[in-house]
C-alpha cells in the first residue's frame, strides 16, 4: 500500500512494511475499521440490548499469591481483557484497566458492570505489562500511572504506543515492538505478533499506533494473549501454531462482536474463538472480552452462552475454553489429557 499523501503520523515514523504504508498501520490482506457512516448507521440502528446497571460477579475479590514457581500457571480475571498471568516466578498484566469507565471522560463513555476481580492493592508485585493497542477498554494511562507509582513494571507496547503512555506516564518504563518482534523478560521471552484490528484514541489518529497479540514463552509453557481480534479466516492462528507449535494456554477475545456487519472484521464471535483456540494448537483458552463494558448490541450474558454452545458443537469438553468472569483464579493444568496440545517445553 502506499503513503498517503499529507498524513503525518503523530505517533510513528518508520519504514514501509507488509502492515505499514509510510503513514498508517494496516491488516495485510485485511480490512480496515468501518468508516463514521458505518458508525452512525449501527449507533442509531437501535439494535443494542440493555444491560443492567451492576452485573457482580459470583466469585469474590481475588488475593493473589506473591508469586507461582516451577512447572504452575495460574490465570487471575479482573476483568474485561485485564487478566493478570502467573508463571515462572514472574507476574504479567494485559491490558490493565482499573478505571471505572474505558472512555476518555470520567463522566461518560462505557462503565463497569462489575468491580475489578483484584483490588488495586491486593495485587502482587507487577514485573511486565503487555499493551495490545490503543483503544480506551485497552489502553488506560490512568491504571498504568498506578502501576508505575507502585510497581515500576516493563511495559511492552507494539510501535507508536510509547509516544501516548510516555507523554502521560513520565518515567514508565517502555519496550515498543513491531510484529515479530522478540525480547528476553527475566524467566520468559515475550514475541510481539500480529492481530486484526485498529487503533484510534480520538477521530484523526486511525491506525497511526500498532495494534498486537503476545507469545509468552516460559518454561511452564507458552501462552497466547491474542489481544483485540477480528478471526481472519484464521490466518493469524494458523501461524501461531506454525511458529510456536502450540500453547498450554490461550487467552482469547470472546465479546462485543455485534453487529456482524460492523463487528466482525475487528471482533471475532464466541464460535470463532473456539476455531481459533483449535487452530492455534492451544489445550486451553481462557475468554476475555466480555461482561464488563457495554460496548457492542449483544445481552451481557450472550457470549458465555455462545462459547458453551460453540464448544457442543465441536463435541470439546468446557472445562477446556473458561468464560472467565472478574475474581476467578485458574490454575491451568499442564495438559489436556487425551492430546499432546499445550505441552510444556
Amino acid at each position: 500500500m502506499a503513503a498517503r499523501k499529507g498524513t503525518a503520523n503523530r505517533y510513528y515514523s518508520g519504514p514501509p512494511s507488509d502492515h505499514f504504508d509510510g503513514a498508517l498501520f494496516f491488516n495485510p490482506g485485511g480490512k480496515p475499521p468501518g468508516s463514521f457512516t458505518d458508525l452512525l448507521k449501527w449507533q442509531f440502528g437501535g439494535r443494542r440490548a440493555k444491560w443492567p446497571a451492576s452485573v457482580p460477579s459470583p466469585f469474590p475479590p481475588a488475593k493473589p499469591d506473591r508469586r507461582v514457581e516451577g512447572s504452575a500457571l495460574r490465570l487471575t480475571m479482573v476483568g474485561h481483557a485485564s487478566l493478570l498471568i502467573q508463571a515462572a516466578g514472574l507476574n504479567i498484566l494485559t491490558d490493565p484497566v482499573w478505571s471505572e469507565r474505558a472512555s476518555p471522560f470520567a463522566f461518560a463513555g462505557p462503565k463497569r458492570v462489575n468491580a475489578p476481580g483484584i483490588a488495586f492493592a491486593d495485587l502482587p508485585p507487577i514485573d511486565l505489562v503487555l499493551i495490545s493497542h490503543n483503544h480506551y477498554d485497552h489502553l488506560d494511562l490512568v491504571t498504568l500511572k498506578r502501576l508505575r507509582e507502585r510497581h515500576d513494571p516493563l511495559v511492552i507496547a507494539p510501535l507508536g504506543n510509547d509516544a501516548i503512555i510516555g507523554r502521560a506516564a513520565s518515567g514508565m518504563r517502555l519496550s515498543v515492538h513491531d510484529w515479530g518482534d522478540r525480547l528476553d523478560a527475566g524467566t520468559a521471552a515475550i514475541h510481539v505478533e500480529p492481530a486484526h484490528h485498529w487503533s484510534a484514541r480520538g477521530g484523526r489518529d486511525r491506525r497511526m499506533a500498532l495494534w498486537a497479540g503476545f507469545v509468552i514463552e516460559t518454561m511452564a509453557g507458552n501462552i497466547y494473549f491474542a489481544g483485540d481480534t477480528g478471526f481472519h479466516d484464521g490466518i493469524n492462528y494458523r501461524l501461531m501454531a506454525q511458529k510456536h507449535g502450540g500453547f498450554r494456554l490461550a487467552i482469547l477475545p470472546i465479546g462485543a462482536y455485534e453487529p456482524r456487519w460492523f463487528m466482525a472484521p475487528q471482533h471475532q464471535n464466541p464460535q470463532e474463538a473456539v476455531q481459533g483456540m483449535k487452530l492455534c494448537n492451544a489445550a486451553f483458552a481462557a475468554g476475555c472480552h466480555w461482561g464488563t463494558f457495554h460496548l457492542t448490541d449483544e445481552p451481557v450474558d450472550e457470549p458465555a452462552r455462545k462459547l458453551a454452545e460453540a464448544l457442543a458443537a465441536e463435541d470439546l469438553p468446557p472445562e477446556r475454553f473458561r468464560a472467565m468472569r472478574p475474581g476467578e483464579l485458574w490454575d491451568v493444568p499442564a495438559i489436556y489429557k487425551g492430546t499432546q496440545t499445550g505441552q510444556t517445553r
